[in-house]
């Protein structure tokens, strides 16, 4: 399989998030506010979902973030990209586009002449550069219904195969500085930057494992309330229904509904009265527990 680090220099561009700024409020008349304005559900930090990814080239990195915010005037998107590769090697870059539809000088002339990109509408963005006049690579970001950030990248690798990455990201709910992502055009690991990131991913695997298990915790008691619940039910169900005999705790009896609508329990089995006998159906096999709730049973 090709290693990531082949293709590297030309995956380049990928996710971001942070705290959503507040509405971009530029210049009446400027050519630029709609497409600025367009971008705002961009403007976060998010984090990769490396289990998400698909590759058709080069691997995952196994954890990265892409960040994306406005400069000072509001004129361009600057895309600064943190990631980890499955040899927790750490790499940086960042860079800026004007969305405008409009090809713009790169800054890395070795990658790449020109940049050009575009925001379709508020859930779409594209970029895409070019060298020497040819296509080298497209990205297209889209914001899933689900809130998550979907990246799909074209484009060719050193070797002129063709390939297709797809990444989906999540808005990070962390206090990361930062945006980090596969991808980069100019790439130049930091030791800085590495020691940070691996002190913060750490802080997040800390916080992550803590918070799941919590979440498991709530999700266990949610089960265990729903399950007393439906005791409680079944419960008044069987002490409304008629019976003829004193219930024993840990005995199995077996519910029926009769025809006026109204329940019975008895001793004998839906196989001994060759099925729901003269009821109108059999509701459940049902035991008797010591705190005096009753349990539904396979009969």
């Amino acid at each position: 399989m090709t290693k990531a680090s082949e293709i590297e220099p030309i995956i380049t561009y990928l996710c971001n998030k942070v705290p959503v700024p507040d509405l971009i409020i530029l210049p009446a008349g400027s050519s630029k506010t709609s497409n600025m304005v367009k971008a705002y559900n961009f403007l976060a930090a998010w984090q990769l979902f490396p289990e998400k990814c698909a590759y058709s080239k080069g691997t995952p990195p196994k954890s990265g973030n892409y960040k994306i915010e406005t400069d000072d005037r509001q004129h361009q998107l600057i895309v600064t990209n943190n990631w980890v590769t499955l040899d927790n090697s750490a790499f940086f870059s960042e860079y800026r586009m004007v969305p405008d539809g409009s090809p713009h000088p790169f800054d890395n002339q070795d990658f790449a002449d020109t940049i050009t990109g575009d925001i379709t509408n508020a859930s779409t963005m594209r970029v895409w550069f070019d060298k020497n006049g040819e296509r080298i690579l497209d990205v297209t970001k889209e914001i899933l219904p689900n809130g998550y950030m979907k990246i799909t990248q074209k484009g060719n690798d050193t070797n002129g195969d063709v390939f297709t990455n797809v990444e989906i990201y999540h808005k990070q709910l962390s206090v990361l500085p930062y945006a980090s992502s596969v991808g980069s055009v100019a790439i130049r690991p930091t030791e800085e930057g590495a020691i940070k990131h691996k002190a913060l991913l750490a802080m997040e695997q800390q916080t992550d494992m803590q918070l799941d298990q919590i979440r498991e915790q709530i999700e266990l008691l949610a089960r265990q309330a729903q399950e007393l619940r439906k005791r409680k039910e079944l419960s008044l169900m069987i002490y409304e229904a008629k019976m003829s005999f004193t219930p024993i705790i840990g005995q199995t009896y077996y519910l029926y509904e009769k025809k006026d609508g109204s329940h019975l329990l008895s001793l004998v089995n839906p196989k001994e009265w060759g099925g729901s006998g003269p009821f109108k159906q059999f509701v459940s096999g049902v035991k008797l527990l010591a705190d005096h709730t009753w349990m539904e049973v396979e009969s």
